[in-house]
């Protein structure tokens, strides 16, 4: 359920607080072990891009969590993201009602 006050917590900034911080790692040492660019994991980190299959696999494989996880993570992002754009526009649609 996404919260309804304030944008989920990215991706990104689990990864940093829960994850590189706690386990001193570098940005460079995490895209190392990854087989990612710095570029790819700074930006993700900074909210600039989203976490994708590949990368939800890859960041599984070397925690040792899920690649659902992570994926659920960056699903709440977008959902609230797109449903702050354009509720508006979702609100106007009007339920397909069927015969009971």
């Amino acid at each position: 359920m996404l919260p309804r006050n304030r944008r989920p917590t990215p991706p990104g900034e689990i990864l940093r607080h829960e994850f590189l911080e706690p386990l001193g790692l570098t940005q460079k040492e995490l895209a190392a072990a990854l087989g990612i660019t710095r570029v790819r994991l700074s930006e993700i980190l900074r909210g600039r891009r989203a976490v994708t299959p590949d990368t939800a696999l890859r960041l599984a494989r070397f925690f040792d969590t899920t690649p659902e996880f992570w994926l659920g993570l960056q699903r709440d992002v977008s959902l609230w993201d797109t449903l702050q754009t354009h509720g508006a526009e979702y609100e106007k649609i009007k339920p397909l009602k069927t015969a009971a």
